[in-house]
């Protein structure tokens, strides 16, 4: 596990347990106490979490950090692959309508999609102009993205057209990405045009996939988008604190732990 995707899981896990201590973490990870300490001072310089005697406890404050599409796929990519084969089992029949949202996760699930027996044989649509683009070389035979601004640093189109045309629409699925999820306030992102559209995808789906992996738990992003009881299920990987996943159960969530075999 390299350096960051250790950190952001050591971010995720104070974030939901309040504090962690040194030791506990040392034995979780398996590397000495040293690095834990300096990934400890490296979260704190950040903002991210506050060191305390023995370990740290978590920042109250809300995040605003965007990273590059191309950072964020070099993140957490072995569970973000597991996450996007396991959320295959939600499309629903061919010919149905999807909305697939912007983010390096649902970038994986499409090209699943295609790798898949039946193939992409759905009406999608998106704001992601990756899927988009992949998509369109792959013959996917309908396949709309919306009209908008497109943001630089997720390549996401967002924006009143787009949000005028999914008030227009409705899909039997919607497969959300995140950047933070929390019990209280549920889902949320950096950006509130990026919200918004998330925000529409939610409200006009029959079904509502979230696509989260475990270094996203217990984070707070600075734009709330989508409160807890518009889940359906949540898709995550092995990583995630069975606490959070049990607070998650008990608000009637299907929780998916995506299998990391990906044979």
């Amino acid at each position: 596990m390299y350096a960051e995707e250790r950190r952001r899981q050591i971010a995720s896990l104070t974030a939901v347990e309040g504090r962690v201590n040194v030791t506990e973490l040392s034995e979780r990870f398996d590397v000495t106490a040293e690095t834990i300490r300096r990934d400890l001072a490296a979260l704190d310089k950040e903002g991210v979490v506050h060191r305390v005697h023995g370990g740290a406890v978590a920042s109250q404050s809300f995040q605003t950090t965007e990273f590059s599409l191309d950072t964020r796929s070099r993140s957490a990519q072995t569970a973000k692959l597991s996450i996007a084969r396991a959320a295959l089992r939600f499309l629903p029949n061919p010919g149905g309508s999807v909305f697939l949202d912007s983010g390096t996760t649902t970038n994986a699930m499409a090209e699943l999609m295609v790798e898949s027996a039946t193939g992409p044989q759905y009406s999608i649509v998106t704001n992601s102009l990756p899927i988009a683009l992949y998509l369109s070389t792959k013959n996917a035979p309908d396949v709309q993205l919306l009209g908008g601004t497109v943001r630089a640093i997720t390549q996401a189109v967002v924006g009143d057209p787009a949000l005028r045309t999914l008030a227009l629409m409705r899909a039997d699925v919607a497969f959300i990405g995140t950047n933070a999820l929390t019990l209280d306030h549920g889902l949320s992102t950096a950006d509130p045009q990026e919200a918004s559209v998330k925000s529409a995808m939610v409200i006009n789906a029959h079904k509502v996939v979230v696509l989260c992996d475990s270094t996203k738990l217990g984070n707070d992003y600075l734009v709330s988008f989508a409160p807890t009881t518009s889940i359906d299920a949540l898709i995550t990987d092995a990583n995630a604190p069975e606490s959070f996943l049990e607070g998650l159960r008990e608000r009637e969530i299907e929780v998916v732990i995506a299998s990391s075999n990906l044979d």
